[in-house]
């Protein structure tokens, strides 16, 4: 339980500090929940000066619910591209559709009905419903998590379930009635300007002197750092697959980490087989054609959440037959300077420098 008192000193010091030190970012300017929602989705896993330019653009093409129902999934991702996690964008336009159809083009303005909507979890459901609409809800993510644990000197695993419901029975008790949105935004504040996971600025903290961990010296030490497994990488060898002057691509399939995303043909390599005999197998079971490996083009290094990939590309030349969709959803032959109308993963952009497309 804590201290009613504390709670107090917590909400006033937090809310005094935000008024004078919050940063001006495009999405406090406003309060269309609509905006709001699409700010709070794009900085999921993405660092507010990535967002920023995305956000301004997304909105100036999208400035509505509506248009972003209407868009084809094709231009949204397109909008989205190199900003990461494309399932987001992928939920968002789902969502969009939703509220135009099922609520009138209206937002849902709780919890429950921001939850009920695709890839709105309760971290997101109630960073919207507190600023877009005043509703006292908490909010838990890894700003949070971290200023909690440092607060009130909290040692467990962070991510166990255990202290799951703690650390969200803390966030519920702290967010004030009156201006829950801008204590919520005050702790993400705290969190990424301040509290920080490496090297904490302590002496610029509002709480400083109501920390717990900082009293015992251990700011440095909390949250709890578990160990986590090193992730595998994955050897991947694709094709640029040429014909008359033109480019051989496909579209993945909707679902996945990068479903609906236009790429080169192309797959994991087996044990035993060359990178050059990888390309041919992937190529013939994913689109049914012949292909002769040219030359290798070049070598990219990825990192996503939980693997690697090293990506090796070969520029290849159509042999024989015509491309069937096995395990995709579209194909097409495009002239190279085309190739930036279509959205692609991020590690291909090194493939275009490769090619020299400008």
């Amino acid at each position: 339980m804590i201290d009613a008192s504390l709670v107090r000193k917590i909400r006033r010091r937090l809310l005094s500090w935000y008024d004078n030190h919050g940063r001006d970012l495009p999405w406090r300017r406003t309060d269309d929940p609509y905006a709001i929602w699409i700010s709070e989705i794009m900085l999921q896993q993405t660092q507010v000066e990535t967002v920023q330019p995305y956000y301004q653009r997304f909105l100036k093409r999208f400035p509505d619910v509506g248009t972003l129902a209407r868009a084809r999934l094709d231009t949204v991702l397109k909008q989205w591209e190199g900003l990461g996690y494309y399932g987001r964008a992928r939920n968002m336009h789902k969502a969009a559709k939703v509220v135009v159809q099922d609520y009138e083009g209206q937002v849902p303005t709780t919890s429950e009905g921001l939850m009920a909507l695709p890839g709105i979890g309760r971290y997101t459901a109630g960073a919207i419903a507190s600023i877009a609409f005043g509703r006292c809800e908490p909010i838990l993510d890894g700003n949070v998590i971290r200023i909690l644990s440092r607060l009130f000197r909290y040692d467990q695993d962070p991510k166990s379930p255990e202290a799951q419901e703690r650390l969200w029975d803390w966030a519920t008790r702290l967010v004030p009635k009156g201006r829950p949105g801008a204590f919520n935004q005050a702790m993400m504040e705290l969190g990424a300007t301040v509290c920080h996971r490496q090297n904490p600025s302590c002496l610029l903290c509002p709480v400083a002197t109501l920390c717990q961990a900082r009293h015992h010296g251990e700011q440095h030490l909390l949250p709890k750092r578990v160990k986590r497994k090193a992730r595998p990488c994955h050897t991947i060898a694709v094709g640029i697959v040429y014909k008359r002057g033109r480019i051989l691509i496909d579209r993945r399939k909707p679902e996945g980490l990068l479903g609906g995303l236009w790429e080169f043909p192309g797959g994991k390599q087996e044990p035993g087989e060359s990178l050059e005999e990888t390309v041919k197998r992937e190529v013939k079971e994913e689109l049914g054609i012949t292909v002769s490996v040219k030359r290798h083009l070049i070598t990219i290094h990825h990192a996503y959440t939980h693997f690697e990939i090293e990506l090796h590309a070969f520029l290849c030349q159509h042999m024989r037959g015509t491309p069937v969709c096995h395990a995709s959803t579209a194909v097409k032959w495009v002239w190279p300077k085309d190739l930036e109308r279509y959205a692609f993963p991020g590690a291909n952009k090194k493939i275009f420098q490769a090619l020299d497309l400008t």
